[in-house]
Protein backbone atom coordinates (compact mmCIF):
# COMPACT_ATOMS: atom_id res chain seq x y z
CA UNK A 1 0.00 0.00 0.00
CA UNK A 2 0.92 3.83 -0.28
CA UNK A 3 1.43 5.96 2.24
CA UNK A 4 -0.51 9.41 2.44
CA UNK A 5 0.74 11.92 4.56
CA UNK A 6 -2.00 14.19 6.07
CA UNK A 7 -2.67 17.44 3.84
CA UNK A 8 -1.26 20.42 5.63
CA UNK A 9 -3.84 22.61 7.86
CA UNK A 10 -5.11 25.82 6.25
CA UNK A 11 -2.53 29.11 7.36
CA UNK A 12 -4.61 30.80 9.81
CA UNK A 13 -4.27 34.54 10.79
CA UNK A 14 -2.26 36.51 7.80
CA UNK A 15 -4.03 37.86 5.19
CA UNK A 16 -5.98 36.31 2.69
CA UNK A 17 -3.23 36.36 -0.30
CA UNK A 18 -0.99 33.92 0.96
CA UNK A 19 -3.65 31.85 2.33
CA UNK A 20 -4.73 30.80 -1.18
CA UNK A 21 -4.62 26.84 -1.44
CA UNK A 22 -2.69 26.20 -4.64
CA UNK A 23 -3.27 29.63 -5.73
CA UNK A 24 -0.34 32.67 -5.82
CA UNK A 25 2.19 30.73 -3.76
CA UNK A 26 1.73 27.69 -5.64
CA UNK A 27 1.94 25.00 -2.69
CA UNK A 28 0.30 21.85 -2.87
CA UNK A 29 -2.34 21.50 0.36
CA UNK A 30 -3.22 17.57 -1.46
CA UNK A 31 -1.77 14.92 0.76
CA UNK A 32 1.64 13.66 -0.08
CA UNK A 33 1.79 10.26 -1.46
CA UNK A 34 4.70 7.85 -1.19
CA UNK A 35 4.69 4.66 -3.23
CA UNK A 36 4.70 1.72 -2.62
CA UNK A 37 7.96 0.01 -1.08
CA UNK A 38 9.12 -3.33 -0.40
CA UNK A 39 9.43 -4.78 2.82
CA UNK A 40 7.41 -1.80 4.79
CA UNK A 41 10.16 0.82 4.91
CA UNK A 42 8.00 3.59 4.45
CA UNK A 43 5.54 3.85 7.52
CA UNK A 44 4.60 4.96 10.37
CA UNK A 45 6.42 3.04 13.02
CA UNK A 46 4.83 4.77 16.57
CA UNK A 47 1.22 5.70 16.93
CA UNK A 48 1.68 9.46 17.41
CA UNK A 49 -0.86 9.32 20.45
CA UNK A 50 1.29 7.80 22.25
CA UNK A 51 4.27 10.43 22.01
CA UNK A 52 2.83 12.14 24.75
CA UNK A 53 0.03 11.95 27.26
CA UNK A 54 -1.91 14.62 25.82
CA UNK A 55 -2.83 12.24 23.31
CA UNK A 56 -3.28 14.68 20.01
CA UNK A 57 -3.60 18.14 22.09
CA UNK A 58 -1.41 21.11 21.61
CA UNK A 59 0.50 21.22 24.70
CA UNK A 60 -0.49 23.99 26.74
CA UNK A 61 2.33 25.34 29.05
CA UNK A 62 1.30 27.59 31.99
CA UNK A 63 2.47 28.37 35.67
CA UNK A 64 1.93 24.62 36.80
CA UNK A 65 4.43 23.71 34.00
CA UNK A 66 8.11 23.27 35.44
CA UNK A 67 11.07 24.02 32.69
CA UNK A 68 11.73 20.40 32.73
CA UNK A 69 8.06 19.64 31.30
CA UNK A 70 6.80 17.95 34.57
CA UNK A 71 3.57 18.86 35.70
CA UNK A 72 4.15 20.43 39.53
CA UNK A 73 0.65 20.24 40.82
CA UNK A 74 0.27 19.00 44.33
CA UNK A 75 3.52 18.44 44.44
CA UNK A 76 3.40 15.02 42.38
CA UNK A 77 5.34 14.31 39.42
CA UNK A 78 3.82 13.46 36.10
CA UNK A 79 5.06 11.50 32.97
CA UNK A 80 7.71 13.68 30.46
CA UNK A 81 5.03 15.82 27.82
CA UNK A 82 7.09 14.32 25.20
CA UNK A 83 9.08 11.16 24.27
CA UNK A 84 11.34 10.08 21.28
CA UNK A 85 10.36 7.65 19.23
CA UNK A 86 12.50 4.03 19.45
CA UNK A 87 12.25 3.21 15.67
CA UNK A 88 13.55 0.08 14.71
CA UNK A 89 13.31 -0.21 10.79
CA UNK A 90 13.50 -3.41 9.02
CA UNK A 91 16.88 -4.13 7.83
CA UNK A 92 16.59 -3.15 3.62
CA UNK A 93 17.47 -6.63 1.97
CA UNK A 94 21.18 -5.86 -0.13
CA UNK A 95 19.68 -5.35 -3.49
CA UNK A 96 18.01 -2.17 -2.46
CA UNK A 97 21.15 -0.62 -0.72
CA UNK A 98 23.15 -2.12 -4.02
CA UNK A 99 20.27 0.11 -6.34
CA UNK A 100 20.43 3.10 -4.30
CA UNK A 101 24.36 2.64 -4.57
CA UNK A 102 23.99 2.61 -8.13
CA UNK A 103 21.87 5.87 -8.63
CA UNK A 104 23.72 7.56 -6.30
CA UNK A 105 27.01 6.77 -8.58
CA UNK A 106 24.85 7.35 -11.56
CA UNK A 107 23.41 10.97 -10.21
CA UNK A 108 20.18 9.60 -10.46
CA UNK A 109 17.37 11.04 -7.72
CA UNK A 110 17.16 8.94 -4.76
CA UNK A 111 13.25 8.15 -4.16
CA UNK A 112 11.21 8.28 -0.33
CA UNK A 113 11.91 4.71 -0.30
CA UNK A 114 15.27 5.29 -0.57
CA UNK A 115 15.60 7.46 1.46
CA UNK A 116 13.44 5.22 4.32
CA UNK A 117 16.26 2.06 3.41
CA UNK A 118 19.02 4.96 4.27
CA UNK A 119 17.69 5.20 7.83
CA UNK A 120 17.41 1.29 8.20
CA UNK A 121 20.66 0.81 6.26
CA UNK A 122 23.66 -1.24 8.90
CA UNK A 123 26.00 0.53 7.48
CA UNK A 124 27.48 4.01 8.15
CA UNK A 125 30.57 4.04 7.09
CA UNK A 126 29.09 2.66 3.64
CA UNK A 127 26.22 5.17 4.16
CA UNK A 128 28.98 8.25 4.49
CA UNK A 129 31.13 7.63 1.13
CA UNK A 130 27.85 7.21 -0.73
CA UNK A 131 27.10 11.05 0.78
CA UNK A 132 30.78 11.80 0.42
CA UNK A 133 30.85 11.11 -3.30
CA UNK A 134 27.60 13.04 -3.86
CA UNK A 135 29.37 16.25 -1.91
CA UNK A 136 32.75 15.66 -4.21
CA UNK A 137 30.81 16.26 -7.25
CA UNK A 138 29.40 19.15 -6.23
CA UNK A 139 32.26 20.81 -4.21
CA UNK A 140 35.63 18.58 -3.98
CA UNK A 141 37.53 19.04 -1.67
CA UNK A 142 36.83 22.20 -0.66
CA UNK A 143 35.00 23.46 2.60
CA UNK A 144 33.75 26.86 3.09
CA UNK A 145 33.13 28.98 6.06
CA UNK A 146 32.42 32.78 6.51
CA UNK A 147 33.40 35.57 9.45
CA UNK A 148 29.98 36.52 10.82
CA UNK A 149 28.49 38.16 13.95
CA UNK A 150 25.25 36.58 15.10
CA UNK A 151 22.90 39.55 16.63
CA UNK A 152 20.09 38.96 18.54
CA UNK A 153 17.75 41.97 19.21
CA UNK A 154 15.27 40.69 20.93
CA UNK A 155 14.37 37.26 23.11
CA UNK A 156 11.19 38.38 24.28
CA UNK A 157 8.61 35.95 22.15
CA UNK A 158 5.15 35.31 21.95
CA UNK A 159 5.09 31.65 20.58
CA UNK A 160 5.82 29.06 23.27
CA UNK A 161 7.26 26.44 21.53
CA UNK A 162 8.22 23.87 23.70
CA UNK A 163 11.92 23.09 22.62
CA UNK A 164 12.96 26.81 22.84
CA UNK A 165 15.05 28.19 25.78
CA UNK A 166 15.96 31.44 24.36
CA UNK A 167 12.75 32.83 24.56
CA UNK A 168 11.30 35.19 27.57
CA UNK A 169 7.96 37.22 28.00
CA UNK A 170 8.53 41.16 28.48
CA UNK A 171 9.27 41.98 31.68
CA UNK A 172 10.44 38.61 32.46
CA UNK A 173 14.17 38.05 34.58
CA UNK A 174 16.44 38.24 31.06
CA UNK A 175 14.11 39.19 28.37
CA UNK A 176 15.85 41.99 26.58
CA UNK A 177 15.13 44.25 23.46
CA UNK A 178 17.92 46.25 21.70
CA UNK A 179 17.58 49.62 20.49
CA UNK A 180 18.46 50.83 17.27
CA UNK A 181 21.50 52.60 18.40
CA UNK A 182 22.34 49.73 20.81
CA UNK A 183 22.18 47.24 17.83
CA UNK A 184 24.50 49.02 15.67
CA UNK A 185 26.67 50.36 18.09
CA UNK A 186 27.07 46.56 19.21
CA UNK A 187 27.69 45.73 15.32
CA UNK A 188 30.21 48.26 14.84
CA UNK A 189 32.50 46.75 17.70
CA UNK A 190 32.49 44.05 16.23
CA UNK A 191 33.46 45.42 12.59
CA UNK A 192 36.09 47.25 14.14
CA UNK A 193 37.60 44.29 15.70
CA UNK A 194 37.19 41.79 13.31
CA UNK A 195 36.72 41.71 9.10
CA UNK A 196 33.11 40.24 9.19
CA UNK A 197 31.32 40.29 5.74
CA UNK A 198 27.87 38.99 7.40
CA UNK A 199 25.59 39.95 10.11
CA UNK A 200 23.18 36.74 10.81
CA UNK A 201 19.75 38.24 12.46
CA UNK A 202 17.11 36.60 13.98
CA UNK A 203 14.43 37.35 17.00
CA UNK A 204 12.19 36.51 19.38
CA UNK A 205 8.02 37.10 17.54
CA UNK A 206 7.90 40.54 20.11
CA UNK A 207 4.23 41.16 20.69
CA UNK A 208 4.47 45.22 20.94
CA UNK A 209 7.49 46.05 18.32
CA UNK A 210 5.89 47.53 15.60
CA UNK A 211 7.26 46.26 11.87
CA UNK A 212 8.64 49.88 11.67
CA UNK A 213 11.23 48.53 14.17
CA UNK A 214 12.92 46.36 11.88
CA UNK A 215 13.11 48.35 8.98
CA UNK A 216 14.56 51.29 10.75
CA UNK A 217 17.19 48.76 12.28
CA UNK A 218 17.85 47.18 8.69
CA UNK A 219 18.16 50.66 7.49
CA UNK A 220 20.37 51.89 10.32
CA UNK A 221 23.04 48.81 10.04
CA UNK A 222 22.78 48.96 6.35
CA UNK A 223 23.47 52.63 6.40
CA UNK A 224 26.47 52.02 9.19
CA UNK A 225 27.98 48.97 7.75
CA UNK A 226 27.39 49.08 3.96
CA UNK A 227 30.07 46.47 3.44
CA UNK A 228 28.09 44.21 5.49
CA UNK A 229 25.77 41.24 4.30
CA UNK A 230 22.34 41.31 6.19
CA UNK A 231 21.41 37.93 6.54
CA UNK A 232 17.71 38.11 8.82
CA UNK A 233 14.74 37.35 9.85
CA UNK A 234 13.94 33.54 9.55
CA UNK A 235 10.47 32.98 7.40
CA UNK A 236 8.43 32.78 10.53
CA UNK A 237 9.43 36.45 11.52
CA UNK A 238 8.39 37.25 7.89
CA UNK A 239 4.63 35.29 8.92
CA UNK A 240 4.67 37.47 11.87
CA UNK A 241 5.17 40.79 9.95
CA UNK A 242 2.42 40.25 7.97
CA UNK A 243 0.04 39.18 10.81
CA UNK A 244 0.77 42.17 12.67
CA UNK A 245 0.83 44.62 9.23
CA UNK A 246 -1.94 43.02 7.08
CA UNK A 247 0.79 43.20 4.35
CA UNK A 248 1.42 40.10 2.44
CA UNK A 249 4.73 38.24 2.49
CA UNK A 250 5.78 39.72 -0.92
CA UNK A 251 5.14 43.46 0.74
CA UNK A 252 7.35 42.56 3.97
CA UNK A 253 10.06 41.46 2.31
CA UNK A 254 10.02 44.32 -0.56
CA UNK A 255 9.77 46.53 2.27
CA UNK A 256 12.75 45.07 4.26
CA UNK A 257 15.06 44.75 0.96
CA UNK A 258 14.82 48.17 0.39
CA UNK A 259 16.03 48.88 3.64
CA UNK A 260 18.79 46.65 3.38
CA UNK A 261 17.48 42.96 3.73
CA UNK A 262 20.49 41.00 1.55
CA UNK A 263 19.30 37.47 2.50
CA UNK A 264 17.36 35.12 4.44
CA UNK A 265 18.10 32.35 7.47
CA UNK A 266 16.40 29.20 7.20
CA UNK A 267 15.23 28.74 10.60
CA UNK A 268 11.42 28.19 12.29
CA UNK A 269 11.07 25.45 9.81
CA UNK A 270 11.23 22.90 12.79
CA UNK A 271 9.77 19.72 11.23
CA UNK A 272 6.92 19.82 8.53
CA UNK A 273 4.80 16.91 9.85
CA UNK A 274 1.85 18.84 10.69
CA UNK A 275 1.39 16.36 14.11
CA UNK A 276 4.82 16.87 15.50
CA UNK A 277 4.65 20.26 14.67
CA UNK A 278 1.88 21.16 16.73
CA UNK A 279 2.80 19.58 19.69
CA UNK A 280 6.83 21.41 19.56
CA UNK A 281 5.39 24.85 18.39
CA UNK A 282 2.01 24.99 17.26
CA UNK A 283 1.35 28.53 18.50
CA UNK A 284 3.66 29.40 15.19
CA UNK A 285 3.68 29.46 11.40
CA UNK A 286 2.71 26.53 9.91
CA UNK A 287 4.69 24.50 7.66
CA UNK A 288 3.24 25.59 4.59
CA UNK A 289 3.46 29.04 6.18
CA UNK A 290 7.36 28.86 6.22
CA UNK A 291 7.55 27.20 2.85
CA UNK A 292 5.16 30.47 1.01
CA UNK A 293 7.70 32.84 2.38
CA UNK A 294 10.01 30.62 1.00
CA UNK A 295 8.99 30.69 -2.14
CA UNK A 296 7.50 34.31 -2.30
CA UNK A 297 11.35 35.28 -1.23
CA UNK A 298 13.07 33.16 -4.00
CA UNK A 299 10.64 34.51 -6.33
CA UNK A 300 11.76 38.24 -5.33
CA UNK A 301 15.82 36.95 -6.02
CA UNK A 302 16.37 36.59 -1.95
CA UNK A 303 18.27 33.76 -1.52
CA UNK A 304 17.07 31.69 1.89
CA UNK A 305 18.85 28.80 3.68
CA UNK A 306 16.82 25.82 4.93
CA UNK A 307 17.17 23.52 8.09
CA UNK A 308 15.09 20.77 9.98
CA UNK A 309 15.23 20.58 13.50
CA UNK A 310 15.97 16.77 14.33
CA UNK A 311 16.77 14.28 17.54
CA UNK A 312 13.21 15.29 19.48
CA UNK A 313 9.48 13.29 18.41
CA UNK A 314 9.71 13.37 15.14
CA UNK A 315 10.43 9.74 13.30
CA UNK A 316 12.56 8.76 10.17
CA UNK A 317 9.11 9.41 8.12
CA UNK A 318 8.89 12.50 8.96
CA UNK A 319 12.18 13.67 8.07
CA UNK A 320 12.31 12.19 4.46
CA UNK A 321 9.04 14.06 4.00
CA UNK A 322 10.76 17.22 5.18
CA UNK A 323 13.39 16.47 3.19
CA UNK A 324 11.17 15.96 0.02
CA UNK A 325 9.35 18.90 0.51
CA UNK A 326 12.26 21.22 0.56
CA UNK A 327 13.28 19.50 -2.67
CA UNK A 328 10.01 19.84 -4.48
CA UNK A 329 10.35 23.81 -4.03
CA UNK A 330 13.96 23.98 -4.62
CA UNK A 331 12.91 21.63 -7.92
CA UNK A 332 10.36 25.08 -8.88
CA UNK A 333 12.85 28.06 -7.29
CA UNK A 334 16.15 27.36 -7.10
CA UNK A 335 16.51 29.57 -4.59
CA UNK A 336 17.77 27.32 -1.70
CA UNK A 337 21.55 27.94 -1.34
CA UNK A 338 22.59 25.71 1.93
CA UNK A 339 20.67 23.13 3.93
CA UNK A 340 21.38 22.99 7.96
CA UNK A 341 20.02 20.03 9.97
CA UNK A 342 19.72 21.62 13.94
CA UNK A 343 20.04 19.06 16.57
CA UNK A 344 17.55 19.33 19.45
CA UNK A 345 19.25 20.79 22.85
CA UNK A 346 17.33 19.93 25.56
CA UNK A 347 18.54 22.20 28.53
CA UNK A 348 15.85 24.26 29.96
CA UNK A 349 13.27 24.09 27.98
CA UNK A 350 10.22 22.11 28.55
CA UNK A 351 11.47 19.26 26.07
CA UNK A 352 14.34 18.37 28.67
CA UNK A 353 13.59 15.03 29.53
CA UNK A 354 14.10 14.00 26.02
CA UNK A 355 17.96 12.78 25.43
CA UNK A 356 20.04 14.79 22.36
CA UNK A 357 20.47 12.95 19.20
CA UNK A 358 24.54 11.17 19.29
CA UNK A 359 26.99 11.87 17.22
CA UNK A 360 26.19 8.29 15.03
CA UNK A 361 22.63 9.23 14.90
CA UNK A 362 23.73 13.16 13.43
CA UNK A 363 26.25 11.37 11.06
CA UNK A 364 23.29 9.19 9.32
CA UNK A 365 20.69 11.97 9.51
CA UNK A 366 23.41 14.59 7.57
CA UNK A 367 24.57 11.93 5.22
CA UNK A 368 20.65 11.08 3.97
CA UNK A 369 20.61 14.57 3.65
CA UNK A 370 23.19 15.27 1.57
CA UNK A 371 22.11 12.46 -0.56
CA UNK A 372 18.22 13.05 -0.72
CA UNK A 373 18.99 16.47 -1.30
CA UNK A 374 20.67 16.65 -4.32
CA UNK A 375 19.13 20.04 -6.16
CA UNK A 376 20.58 21.98 -2.46
CA UNK A 377 24.13 22.62 -3.44
CA UNK A 378 25.50 22.97 -0.17
CA UNK A 379 25.36 20.96 3.19
CA UNK A 380 26.36 22.76 6.20
CA UNK A 381 27.48 21.46 9.92
CA UNK A 382 26.86 24.25 12.55
CA UNK A 383 29.66 23.23 14.94
CA UNK A 384 28.45 25.80 18.06
CA UNK A 385 25.39 23.46 17.96
CA UNK A 386 27.47 20.18 17.19
CA UNK A 387 31.40 20.96 19.00
CA UNK A 388 34.00 20.71 16.93
CA UNK A 389 35.10 16.94 16.47
CA UNK A 390 31.26 16.07 15.45
CA UNK A 391 31.38 18.96 12.46
CA UNK A 392 34.62 17.95 11.52
CA UNK A 393 33.81 14.30 10.94
CA UNK A 394 30.67 14.99 9.19
CA UNK A 395 33.05 16.50 6.47
CA UNK A 396 33.19 12.53 5.70
CA UNK A 397 29.07 12.35 6.03
CA UNK A 398 28.44 15.08 3.40
CA UNK A 399 29.56 18.31 5.05
CA UNK A 400 30.67 20.90 2.27
CA UNK A 401 30.36 24.38 5.07
CA UNK A 402 31.45 24.97 8.88
CA UNK A 403 29.42 28.19 9.02
CA UNK A 404 31.81 30.64 10.51
CA UNK A 405 33.51 32.80 13.35
CA UNK A 406 29.72 33.59 15.01
CA UNK A 407 30.68 35.79 17.39
CA UNK A 408 28.21 35.81 20.71
CA UNK A 409 26.21 33.04 19.80
CA UNK A 410 23.04 32.93 22.37
CA UNK A 411 20.26 30.79 21.37
CA UNK A 412 22.27 26.69 21.28
CA UNK A 413 24.06 28.57 24.46
CA UNK A 414 20.78 29.05 26.80
CA UNK A 415 19.62 25.65 25.63
CA UNK A 416 23.10 24.09 26.92
CA UNK A 417 25.70 24.33 24.43
CA UNK A 418 29.33 24.08 25.95
CA UNK A 419 30.77 25.15 22.63
CA UNK A 420 33.25 28.61 22.62
CA UNK A 421 30.46 31.69 21.66
CA UNK A 422 32.68 32.57 18.83
CA UNK A 423 35.97 30.97 16.87
CA UNK A 424 38.91 32.72 15.05
CA UNK A 425 39.68 31.95 11.10
CA UNK A 426 42.74 30.25 12.24
CA UNK A 427 40.90 27.34 14.33
CA UNK A 428 38.75 27.16 11.71
CA UNK A 429 41.23 26.23 8.70
CA UNK A 430 43.17 23.99 11.04
CA UNK A 431 40.01 22.06 11.66
CA UNK A 432 39.40 21.84 8.16
CA UNK A 433 42.91 21.22 7.25
CA UNK A 434 43.39 18.29 9.69
CA UNK A 435 40.65 16.69 7.74
CA UNK A 436 42.61 16.93 4.45
CA UNK A 437 40.08 19.86 2.82
CA UNK A 438 40.62 23.09 1.22
CA UNK A 439 39.37 25.84 3.68
CA UNK A 440 37.88 28.68 1.47
CA UNK A 441 36.42 31.77 3.07
CA UNK A 442 33.76 32.74 1.20
CA UNK A 443 30.63 35.42 1.57
CA UNK A 444 26.79 35.18 2.35
CA UNK A 445 26.17 33.98 -1.24
CA UNK A 446 29.28 31.36 -1.39
CA UNK A 447 30.84 33.43 -3.69
CA UNK A 448 34.57 32.99 -3.13
CA UNK A 449 36.66 35.32 -1.45
CA UNK A 450 40.04 33.47 -0.57
CA UNK A 451 41.24 30.25 -0.69
CA UNK A 452 43.84 29.17 1.72
CA UNK A 453 46.76 26.43 0.89
CA UNK A 454 48.61 24.59 3.41
CA UNK A 455 51.13 26.97 3.32
CA UNK A 456 49.27 29.87 3.53
CA UNK A 457 49.69 31.92 7.32
CA UNK A 458 45.86 33.15 7.78
CA UNK A 459 47.19 35.49 11.05
CA UNK A 460 48.44 38.51 8.45
CA UNK A 461 44.77 39.98 8.57
CA UNK A 462 42.17 38.93 11.33
CA UNK A 463 43.00 38.29 14.78
CA UNK A 464 42.26 35.02 16.17
CA UNK A 465 38.53 35.60 18.01
CA UNK A 466 36.80 38.10 20.26
CA UNK A 467 34.04 38.66 22.23
CA UNK A 468 31.44 41.24 21.66
CA UNK A 469 28.99 41.95 25.40
CA UNK A 470 25.96 44.35 24.28
CA UNK A 471 26.12 45.08 28.05
CA UNK A 472 29.07 47.10 26.86
CA UNK A 473 27.29 49.26 24.65
CA UNK A 474 24.25 50.12 26.79
CA UNK A 475 21.74 48.59 29.12
CA UNK A 476 19.23 46.47 27.06
CA UNK A 477 15.85 46.48 27.70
Amino acid sequence: MARTIPALPPAFAHDASDATGSGANGLRRDPLVLPEDEGGLVRMVADRDLLDPLAGNTPSFSAETSPEGTSTTSGKTSVPLFRRVRERLPAPPDHILAEIERKVHAGERLSAVDGMALFAAPDLLWLGRLARHAQRRISGDTVFFNINRHLNLTNVCKAKCAFCSFRRDDGEAGAYTMTVAEAVATARATVDALPITELHIVNGLHPDLPFDYYVDMLRALSDALPNVHLKAFTAVEIWWFARITGKSYAEVLHELREAGLGSMPGGGAEIFAPAVRRRICGYKSTAEDWLAVHRTAHGLGIRTNSTMLYGHIETAADRIDHLLRLREMQDKTNGFQVFIPLRFHNANNRMSDLPMATPLETARIFAISRLMLDNIPHLKAYWIMLGLDTAQMLLEFGVDDLDGTVVEERIYHMAGAHTPHEMGRNELLRVIRDAGREPVQRDTTYNVMRRFSRDDDPSDSLPTAMTVHAGAVGALR
